[in-house]
């Protein structure tokens, strides 16, 4: 069978793999990238509802998880999120700032595939769907030869950007893994994060009624790790931008524990609303502060008195005070890569140089974006990750 030659294959068309097909291209490089997917970018096309929260205002280090915390620092240095609002203003798609730096499209997660596109054609990149991967073979010269559903390749440098576990219905496998364990790579564990916690069976017994309630919390983890955001009820169990948020410091067995008051002190408060309304019934009271089902809830369970603001006494308001400022639960578990926004864990950054990505010990082998033991918080960290990690690859390949 003929063979078909490039200078870089990248495995993958999703934001980390077209970031880095197109700097290459740029380049001068002759890049194939070749997915088994029917269309480009289906994750990118699904986030943020629809119109992709494609980076961070705020994207610093400290907002990764990572087996070596420095190592994301080179690349985000490199390729900053203000490099990537540039390439988006050059297109001339509108954004908006929604909320803590999250950056979307005015109009739809499309525009952000159709400029990933474009900027690859404009690079001189061949791009191939629905081509499957049936073996990787390394010839004597060291180049790349893949056995595929549409022929030989063969190339000087080989990109894996095939993702993490996260969402199977999108097409997430553990091909880039699998890659990494032919050639003696080192994976960590891999777990579900960005994801909705489940609770255990009386807890979902107890809250379920619940499904649909958000509100504004703190929510911390075990390991001090702790967010600001919104927490939502489901028939499951919990989720939220807070919930997503700690998920990925959470593990099994731990608690999690919740400020529902946030915003108030509960001791100040309640004297304050006992001097001006005595007779008021607390659950009416503290229904000015938490949604009215969630303090019924709690009052049909006991968690909360039958009593008005003066029969309160000073134990029941030092309890309460402590039971709304640090409501502790102990999830069952999570939903899982079905609706895992990321996976956490991957290809051991420790294999791999900073700067470039590449296999330290498998010269023009690399890896980027989330097969990586790489995951950002919720807000386009990941994807910033994806852009940074593909600019660095598609400088050298």
């Amino acid at each position: 069978m003929s063979q078909t030659h490039y200078d870089v294959i990248v495995i993958g068309a999703g934001a980390a793999g077209l970031m880095c097909a197109l700097t290459a291209g740029y380049r001068g490089r002759k890049v194939l990238v070749l997915d088994n997917a029917k269309q480009l970018g289906r994750k990118i096309l699904i986030s943020g509802g629809g119109r992709c929260n494609f980076t961070n205002y705020h994207t610093d280090a400290g907002a990764y998880l990572c087996s070596n915390p420095h190592f994301v620092k080179s690349a985000l240095a490199r390729f900053s999120q203000f490099d990537f609002i540039a390439m988006v203003e050059r297109h001339g798609i509108h954004f908006h700032e929604k909320t803590l730096g999250q950056l979307f499209c005015d109009d739809s997660a499309k525009e952000i595939v159709t400029m990933l596109t474009t900027e690859c054609e404009w690079a001189g990149v061949t791009i191939q769907l629905r081509t499957d991967i049936n073996k990787i073979d390394v010839g004597q010269q060291g180049d790349y030869q893949l056995d595929t559903s549409a022929g030989t390749f063969v190339s000087q440098s080989l990109v894996i950007a095939t993702g993490g576990l996260s969402m199977p219905k999108l097409g997430a496998t553990p091909f880039g893994y699998k890659v990494a364990e032919q050639f003696g790579i080192k994976v960590l564990p891999t777990s579900a994060a960005l994801v909705p916690f489940t609770l255990q069976p009386e807890d979902k017994d107890k809250f379920e009624v619940l499904s649909g309630i958000a509100l504004p919390v703190v929510i911390t983890a075990e390991s001090g790790q702790r967010f600001k955001e919104a927490m939502l009820f489901t028939h499951r169990g919990l989720s939220g931008p807070a919930v997503l948020q700690i998920s990925s410091y959470w593990k099994p067995g731990q608690r999690i524990c919740v400020n529902l008051l946030p915003e108030h002190d509960f001791v100040q408060w309640v004297n304050t609303i006992t001097q001006e309304s005595p007779k008021l019934s607390f659950k009416n009271a503290l229904s000015r502060l938490l949604p009215k089902r969630l303090v019924e809830r709690l009052t049909e369970l006991g968690e909360l008195p039958e009593k008005t603001l003066n029969q309160l006494s000073k134990a029941d308001i030092q309890h309460l005070s402590q039971y709304l400022h640090q409501w502790q639960i102990a999830p069952n578990g999570t939903e899982g890569y079905r609706t895992a926004e990321v996976t956490l864990g991957g290809i051991d950054t420790n294999e791999l140089s900073s700067k470039t990505m590449e296999v330290k010990r498998q010269p023009g082998l690399y890896f980027i974006g989330e097969v990586v033991d790489v995951s950002g918080w919720l807000g386009g960290y990941n994807f910033q990750w994806a852009w940074s990690s593909g600019y660095a690859a598609g400088e050298i390949v």
